[in-house]
C-alpha cells in the first residue's frame, strides 16, 4: 500500500485527541503502522502537539523513508534512551503511553529518565481507534478475502478419504501464498472428526474419513490486512443428527448476520446467537464469544460477546462465527466478516450455505 499522508494524519490527530495529553509514545507495532505506514518490526512513534517523530534502528531507516511521509525519521541505538532524550528536549510533561506495549522495564527506564514527566497509562478505549475501517481499509480486507477464498476453491478436489489434516492445510497455506498473501492470518486450523471438536485445533496427521465433518478455519493478509472465515463440509453423507446440527449452527449465523446494524451493541448479537442455540439444547456446546473485529490484527475492537455494552459503528469490520462442539464427536463453526452499516451490513465473504457433503 503506498503512503497516505493524509489518512495518516487524520489518524494521529485522532489519537491526540483521544489521548487528552501533551506528547504520545506508540510502541505497537500495529498502531505503528496506521498511524504511520511503516511496516517494520521495531520502531517507536513519538507524537507531540505540533510535531511527530519515528525512531527505528539501523535496519530500518531506508525503509521508513519509503513508506511514510511528513515525520522526522531518527534512528536510534537505545529506544529508551532516545524516546527520553527527545521528550526532555522538546520539554514534554505529560505522555501517554499504550501500557500493553510497554514493558515493566522500559516504563521504569522512562521514568528514570523524564523526572520532569508524568506518564500516563491510555484508556483500554484505544484499541477502538483502529476498529472503524475507513474505504481504503475495507478495500485491503476484501483483497485478503479473495486471496483466502481462492485458495480453499483451489483445494477442494484433494478433500477425499485419507488426506491428512496436515497436508491439506499445507496445501491451502500454499495457494493462499501464491496468490498474493504475505502471510497467513492465523495458524490455519483444519480438522477432521474428533479433532473438529476442538475450536483451536492443530492440524496433525488425523486422516479424513468417510462421514467425518471437516472444519476449516483460514485466512490471509495482504498489504497488512487480514481475513478469516470458516467453513465445516461432510465427507460422504452426513447422519441426520449432523444435517439437523449443522442446519441450526447455519441459522444461528443468519439471524445474527440479520440485526448487525449501527447503533446495536455487541452484547446484543452474541445473545442473538447464543439465546438461539440455547433454545435448541446446544447453550453448553457454544463455548466462544460470536465474533470479533478484524483488520491490521486478526482480533482487535469491537469483541462480539456475553455482556459487552460497546456499540458497533458503520465501517467497523466484524466475524460472526457460532459453532457447536461434541467432545469426542465432531464440531461445526461457520464463520463471515460482515461491514457494519447504518441499516444493515455488508457480507464480505461468500456467505455460508447449506452444508456441502464431498
Amino acid at each position: 500500500m503506498q503512503p497516505d499522508p493524509g489518512a495518516h494524519k487524520k489518524r494521529t490527530d485522532r489519537f491526540r485527541r483521544f489521548a487528552e495529553v501533551d506528547c504520545l509514545i506508540i510502541l505497537d507495532e500495529s498502531n505503528i503502522r496506521y498511524l504511520t505506514g511503516f511496516t517494520g518490526s521495531d520502531g517507536a512513534f513519538l507524537v507531540g502537539a505540533d510535531w511527530m517523530t519515528l525512531l527505528v534502528d539501523g535496519r530500518y531507516v531506508t525503509q521508513a523513508g519509503l513508506e511514510t511521509r511528513n515525520l522526522e525519521i531518527i534512528e536510534f541505538k537505545n529506544r529508551a534512551e532516545t524516546i527520553a532524550a527527545i521528550f526532555q528536549e522538546r520539554g514534554a510533561r505529560f505522555i501517554g503511553f499504550e501500557p500493553a506495549a510497554v514493558s515493566y522495564g522500559e516504563y521504569l527506564r522512562l521514568c528514570d529518565s523524564l523526572p520532569q514527566a508524568t506518564l500516563r497509562p491510555l484508556s483500554g478505549r484505544l484499541d477502538f481507534l483502529r476498529a472503524v475501517k475507513d474505504a481504503e481499509e475495507v478495500g485491503e480486507i476484501k483483497k485478503a478475502i479473495r486471496v483466502a477464498e481462492k485458495a480453499l476453491t483451489d483445494v477442494m478436489s484433494l478433500i477425499k478419504p485419507g488426506i491428512m489434516e496436515a497436508e491439506l492445510a499445507v496445501e491451502l497455506e500454499y495457494r493462499m501464498r501464491c496468490g498474493g498473501a504475505e502471510r497467513m492470518s492465523f495458524e490455519t486450523i483444519v480438522a477432521t472428526g474428533p479433532d473438529a471438536a476442538l475450536p483451536h485445533a492443530t492440524p496433525g496427521r488425523r486422516r479424513v474419513a468417510l462421514g467425518d465433518f471437516l472444519l476449516i478455519d483460514y485466512g490471509a493478509v495482504v498489504n497488512g490486512y487480514h481475513s478469516d472465515e470458516t467453513r465445516t463440509f461432510c465427507v460422504g453423507r452426513a447422519s441426520e443428527r449432523q444435517q439437523e446440527a449443522y442446519r441450526l449452527v447455519l441459522e444461528a449465523h443468519d439471524r445474527t448476520l440479520g440485526a448487525i446494524r449501527a447503533g446495536v451493541s455487541c452484547g446484543e448479537i452474541d445473545r442473538i446467537a447464543r439465546s438461539f442455540l440455547a433454545e435448541k439444547g446446544m447453550a453448553r456446546y457454544f463455548s466462544h464469544g460470536t465474533g470479533h473485529g478484524v483488520g491490521l490484527e486478526i482480533h482487535e475492537a469491537p469483541r462480539l460477546a456475553a455482556g459487552k455494552a460497546d456499540v458497533l459503528e458503520a465501517g467497523m469490520v466484524v466475524t460472526v462465527e457460532p459453532g457447536v462442539y461434541f467432545p469426542g464427536e465432531w464440531g461445526i463453526r461457520i464463520e463471515d466478516m460482515a461491514l457494519v452499516e447504518s441499516d444493515g451490513c455488508e457480507i464480505l465473504t461468500v456467505p455460508a450455505a447449506d452444508l456441502l457433503e464431498l
